[in-house]
C-alpha cells in the first residue's frame, strides 16, 4: 500500500498473529502506523475476547463499503467492519477488521465483549445494511425507522439533486405517524411490574434541560427513573457522507459544525489525519499557533459547559458571567481568524494566514484577567451548598465502568483516571509545554464539573506559553499537498497561481492509504478516520465523536434516581448534539 509506515506496538501485533496462527490473520499497513489485523467472522469475537484484556476500551466501530475501491486491501470484501481499541496504560491502538459479502453481510455482535458495542453496530447497521448477529435490539439509530436504503453506502445519492423531489401524500404521513407511536417494548421497557402500571415521559427532543434535540424515553414509578433509553438522530446532516464527496480542503468547514462550541479543535483533528496520509510536516510556527488556538477554544466550551450546567442546577446568574468572559475570547479568535464560532481556520499544513499584528497584547489581556474571574466563580458557583447536594453522588461510575462504556477526557479522569492525550501521547507539538492534567475521584456530576473547572486553568497556563515561546517562521509548509498553497506565493508567478487554483477549486491527490489521529478534543478523544483510494476526496471518513460514547452510559448512571438528578446528569456530561449525530 502506498505511503503505508511499519506498525507501532509491534511486540502485541506479533503475538497476536503468534496466538492466532491458525486462524491466518493478514496484516495490514497504515500511514498512521496503528497494527491493523483481518479475521474471518468465524474467529472475530474469539480474537475480540483476547485481546479485550490489553485493550480494555473499544473506541470505535464503522463500516465501510469496498465495493468501488480501487486500492482495497487484499482481505476485503464488499463491506468491512472496523473495531478500533485502545489500552491506556500502554497508551496503544489496535485495529481490527472483518469482511464480509454483500449477498450475506452478517458479523457476530461484540456486545457481548463490550456493552458500548451496542450503539456503533446500530449505527453500522443503518448506515451499511451490516446485520450484528446477536444484537439485542437492532434497529435504525440515526435514520428514521421508515428511511429507504443504507446512506453511507457508495449507491446512495450523496445530494439532494441526485434524489427524487419530496412528497408527503395521505399513505405516507399515515406510515410516518405510525412509525412514531411509542411501543414500551420496542425500546426494552416493560408497561408495568405486575403490580402496576409504568409512567412514561418523554423528556425531549424541544426540551432546555437535553442541550438539544435530543429525547429520552422515561420508565417512572412515581418520580423514580425505572430506566431512561436515549433517542437520538434528530440532529443528524451526514457529516461523513458529506466528508466523502467534497475535496480534502473543501470539507475543513464541515468540520467546525462537528463539536460546534469546539472550533478548531475539530479541524486540528481532521488535518493532522490528512497531514500523516499525505506525509506532510508542519513548521513549528504553525504547531504553537494551532495549539494556542485549540485551548482558547477548550476555555470557550468549557465556559458553555460551566454556566449552563450551574444554571441547570437552579443558578441564574453564573452563566451571564462566564458568556461575558466568552464574547471577549471569541473576539480575540475573529481579531485573529476572522471568524468566531466556526472560522474554519487551520489548513492542511498549517494555518491560513500569519498572526495579525497586536495579537500578543490581546491573548496577553485574556490570560492575565481570567483566573481572578475563575476564583470569583469558584465561590459563586462551585462553593454553593445546593449545588454541592444536588451533584455530590450523583450519577456516579467507576473508572472500570468509564472504560468499559468508552468514556473519555474530563468525564474519564473524574473517575481518578490519570490520562490526558496531550501529556501521554503527545501530538502536534503539545510534547514541548508542561501543564497538569486535572484529576477527581467520585465519578459524579460535582466531580466531571472539578476537573473542566480546573482545566481551563490549565489552557490558560498552556496559553501562556504559546504567547512567550512563539516561535519564528512560516505559519504553513511548503509540502505540494499543502492546501492552498501560502497566497503572498502566487503573485510571483504562472505555476504557484495555478497550483493554488487546482488545489482550492479540486483539492490535492492524497496518496492511498489509511489515517486516524486520536486527539484530546473538548469532551474527549475526537479522530477522523480518513480513507484515501487516491483521489481528491476522501474514499471514507469516519467521525469518532465522545460525545456519542458519553450519552449510551445514561441509563446505567440513572436508574433509581429522581428526574431531577437525571436534569443534572445530562448537565455534567458536557455533549454537544451535533458531536452525536454528525
Amino acid at each position: 500500500m502506498v505511503n503505508a509506515v511499519a506498525t507501532t506496538g509491534s511486540g502485541q501485533l506479533e503475538e497476536v498473529l503468534r496466538q492466532f496462527a491458525d486462524a491466518k490473520l493478514s496484516q495490514q499497513l497504515t500511514s498512521d502506523g496503528t497494527p491493523t489485523v483481518w479475521v474471518e467472522c468465524g474467529r472475530l469475537i474469539e480474537l475480540l475476547r483476547y485481546l479485550k484484556p490489553k485493550f480494555p476500551m473499544l473506541l470505535d466501530v464503522f463500516g465501510v463499503d469496498e465495493r468501488l475501491r480501487e486500492h482495497k486491501p487484499a482481505a476485503a470484501l464488499d463491506f468491512t467492519v472496523v473495531y478500533h481499541l485502545f489500552s491506556l496504560e500502554r497508551r496503544e491502538e489496535f485495529r481490527v477488521k472483518t469482511s464480509v459479502s454483500e449477498s450475506r453481510p452478517q458479523v457476530p455482535s461484540a456486545v457481548p465483549v463490550w456493552p458500548n458495542a451496542n450503539w456503533y453496530e446500530r449505527e453500522a447497521w443503518d448506515m451499511f445494511g451490516i446485520e450484528f448477529v446477536g444484537h439485542p435490539n437492532l434497529r435504525r439509530i440515526i435514520l428514521p425507522p421508515t428511511w429507504d436504503g443504507f446512506a453511507l453506502r457508495k449507491d446512495h445519492p450523496a445530494r439532494a439533486t441526485e434524489m427524487d423531489p419530496f412528497s408527503l401524500d395521505a399513505e405516507k404521513q399515515e406510515q410516518e405517524q405510525e412509525a412514531l407511536r411509542f411501543r414500551p417494548e420496542e425500546w426494552g421497557m416493560a408497561a408495568s411490574d405486575g403490580d402496576g402500571e409504568f409512567m412514561f415521559l418523554n423528556l425531549g427532543p424541544n426540551h432546555p434541560s437535553v442541550h438539544g434535540v435530543f429525547r429520552i424515553a422515561l420508565q417512572l414509578d412515581g418520580e423514580v427513573v425505572i430506566d431512561a433509553v436515549p433517542d437520538i438522530g434528530y440532529h443528524h446532516r451526514g457529516a461523513e457522507k458529506m466528508g466523502e464527496r467534497q475535496s480534502w480542503h473543501t470539507f475543513i468547514p464541515y468540520t467546525d459544525r462537528i463539536d460546534y462550541l469546539g472550533g478548531v479543535m475539530n479541524n486540528l483533528a481532521y488535518v493532522l489525519s490528512v497531514e500523516k496520509l499525505a506525509g506532510i510536516e508542519v513548521p513549528p510556527r504553525a504547531k504553537v499557533i494551532r495549539i494556542m488556538m485549540a485551548e482558547l477554544f477548550r476555555i470557550s466550551s468549557h465556559l458553555v459547559f460551566f454556566g449552563t450546567f450551574v444554571q441547570d442546577i437552579g443558578q441564574m446568574s453564573p452563566v451571564f458571567y462566564m458568556f461575558a468572559d466568552r464574547e471577549r475570547l471569541f473576539g480575540i479568535v475573529e481579531a485573529i481568524t476572522g471568524g468566531r464560532m466556526h472560522p474554519a481556520w487551520f489548513r492542511i499544513g498549517g494555518v491560513a494566514h500569519d498572526l495579525p499584528e497586536g495579537w500578543e497584547r490581546l491573548i496577553s489581556d485574556f490570560i492575565d484577567v481570567m483566573p481572578e474571574r475563575l476564583d470569583h466563580y469558584q465561590k459563586m458557583a462551585m462553593d454553593n451548598s445546593i449545588l454541592k447536594d444536588r451533584t455530590v453522588g450523583i450519577g456516579a461510575y467507576t473508572a472500570e465502568e468509564a472504560v468499559a462504556w468508552g468514556i473519555t477526557g474530563a468525564s474519564l479522569r473524574a473517575t481518578g483516571v490519570d490520562f490526558d492525550l496531550r501529556r501521554d501521547r503527545p501530538y502536534a507539538g503539545y510534547e514541548d509545554f508542561e501543564f497538569d492534567v486535572p484529576v477527581a475521584k467520585g465519578g459524579d456530576c460535582y466531580d466531571r464539573a472539578v476537573v473542566r473547572v480546573a482545566e481551563i486553568r490549565e489552557s490558560l497556563r498552556i496559553i501562556r506559553q504559546c504567547l512567550e515561546r512563539m516561535p519564528a517562521g512560516p505559519y504553513k509548509s511548503d509540502h505540494r499537498l499543502t492546501t492552498p498553497p501560502p497566497k503572498e506565493r502566487t503573485l510571483n508567478d504562472i505555476e504557484t497561481l495555478i497550483h493554488h487554483f487546482l488545489n482550492v477549486s479540486w483539492g490535492p491527490a492524497v496518496p492511498p492509504g489509511e489515517s486516524s489521529v486520536l486527539i484530546e478534543a473538548t469532551k474527549g478523544f475526537n479522530s477522523y478516520h480518513l480513507i484515501s483510494d487516491g483521489g481528491t476526496s476522501s474514499y471514507r471518513t469516519r467521525i469518532r465523536t465522545p460525545s456519542f460514547a458519553a450519552l449510551q452510559q445514561i441509563p446505567l448512571i440513572s436508574r433509581g434516581l429522581l428526574i431531577p438528578d437525571l436534569i443534572a446528569i445530562i448537565a455534567s456530561i458536557d455533549f454537544v448534539m451535533a458531536d452525536v449525530d454528525r
